[in-house]
């Protein structure tokens, strides 16, 4: 069964620092000003945070599921995933570490200490 944007949503606003934001009919979620996640306008695709050099990989190894953003917007950190491809424990993982990748390595140890704690989602 595909993720849902509650699924999403619901992750997303859990990790520390996250806002989310509705910006020309999209969800988007950031940290201050720098966004990590966002929906397809029919939130049936995810952009998220993803290192560059690894995201060809990435889009390589599973071409059903992740594709490289359009050309405007490869000069980010950014891919795209199709939400009815994912499964809820990938989608977990993706979001957490595209959050990463916006946070001070003090809030990234906070969350993980909660969460080998039980403490966080």
């Amino acid at each position: 069964m595909p993720v849902t944007v509650d699924q999403i949503r619901a992750i997303a606003s859990a990790l520390p620092r996250t806002s989310e934001h509705l910006i020309r009919d999209r969800i988007k979620f950031r940290v201050k000003s720098i966004v990590y996640l966002a929906l397809s306008r029919d939130e049936t695709v995810m952009g998220f945070g993803y290192p560059k050099d690894e995201r060809a990989a990435l889009v390589a190894a599973e071409p059903e599921k992740f594709m490289l953003p359009g050309e405007s917007d490869m000069r980010y950190h950014w891919v795209h995933a199709r939400l009815a491809a994912l499964e809820e424990p990938e989608l977990r993982e993706l979001i957490v570490e595209a959050w990463r990748m916006c946070v001070p390595k003090k809030v990234q140890a906070e969350y993980d200490r909660l969460a080998a704690g039980g403490g966080a989602p």
